[in-house]
């Protein structure tokens, strides 16, 4: 397993709880998120910017 800093770009325009929902689901497509955070906020493309540490799974390579 090996650790990865990821950014994602969210929609604003949903209400507080779908927000949260679509950040999570975002960043459990890429992993298991350790730790998130916005920060930024886009007002005029209504978008926030959400930088995340992942956790991933590394295929193991056998080794002779």
């Amino acid at each position: 397993m090996t650790t990865h800093f990821i950014t994602a770009e969210i929609d604003l325009t949903q209400s507080p709880l779908q927000i949260q929902k679509s950040i999570e689901s975002e960043l459990e497509k890429r992993g298991e998120p350790l730790r998130w955070a916005i920060t930024e906020v886009d007002s005029q493309k209504e978008t926030i910017k959400v930088e995340a540490i992942i956790l991933v799974d590394e295929p193991q390579t056998s080794q002779i």
